[in-house]
């Protein structure tokens, strides 16, 4: 078996992703810290702690995904309660995505939630996704598009309420590891056989190349052409330079310039 992986930080100040290689345990954590901007410890956001007390969970490597999701969203609403957190205002909540593997003899074990990514691709090039779903950002990034001449600054001020409206739909029309228990039922799992599966791609949606008009169900056509032809670096080089020349993020909505990336690909021995 061989991997190769990237963690790389975005525009923002700290990196919020996090990853676990931990023998045949392979995973993504993105971070999102509360609404209210607080900080803990030694500038720490919420969403680092999460994405990373997640991380720390599934390293353990000792119990069914399911069981150690559901660990992980515990261990979150402990931190939260360790650290002061009013956990009856939504907008302090902190939370993260997740999509980690296991590999057995000639099958993998998943489990995701959130906006990480699990892609299986063939011998024949092709691929599946694994739990496609709508974007919950598609609404907002819509808006953001129709404003695109204004200042990226006025716009997430315009945005605001909006971006309040969306994170108050956690565990309530998507999923993420946030401590409420209603996570749970968003927890998307399976056990796939890995039979002529050259490489298993595990990302954040950092890794997702910019579009120009958003899509309500993200299409993996272009990412997957890419990481064949220039392999998992050269696609998150190919991302930056993208973002790099949109730096308002007007061509291309998004929320950043750069977001942070946690990639890992596995090429299975089978």
């Amino acid at each position: 078996m061989e991997t190769e992986h990237i963690l790389a930080k975005g525009s923002g100040r700290i990196n919020e992703d996090t990853l676990v290689m931990e023998k045949n345990l392979f995973g993504v954590f993105d971070g999102a810290a509360s609404l209210d901007k607080a900080f803990f410890g030694s500038k720490k956001t919420g969403g680092m702690i999460a994405s990373s007390t997640a991380c720390s969970v599934f390293s353990k490597n000792h119990y069914p995904l399911i069981e150690l999701a559901k660990a992980a969203n515990k261990a979150i609403n402990d931190e939260m309660i360790s650290h002061g957190v009013n956990l009856s205002a939504r907008e302090s909540l902190w939370s993260t995505s997740a999509a980690v593997v296991r590999l057995r003899k000639k099958g993998l074990e998943w489990i995701q939630t959130g906006d990480s990514f699990i892609i299986l691709i063939y011998r024949d090039n092709s691929y599946r996704i694994l739990t496609q779903r709508d974007d919950h950002d598609f609404e907002t990034l819509s808006i953001w598009k129709s404003m695109s001449e204004s200042s990226t600054i006025l716009i997430h001020e315009a945005l605001a309420d909006q971006i309040r409206k969306t994170r108050y739909g956690m565990n309530i029309s998507y999923g993420v590891l946030n401590g409420e228990k209603e996570a749970e039922t968003f927890l998307k799992s399976g056990v796939e056989s890995l039979e002529d599966v050259k490489e298993v791609l595990v990302f954040t949606d950092g890794l997702n190349i910019p579009v120009e008009t958003p899509e309500k169900e993200k299409n993996f056509d272009i990412l997957v052409e890419r990481f064949l032809s220039l392999g998992l670096k050269g696609l998150k080089e190919h991302i930056r330079e993208i973002e790099k020349n949109d730096p308002r993020c007007i061509k291309y909505p998004r929320f950043k310039c750069h977001d942070d990336i946690a990639a890992i690909c596995i090429r299975p021995d089978i």
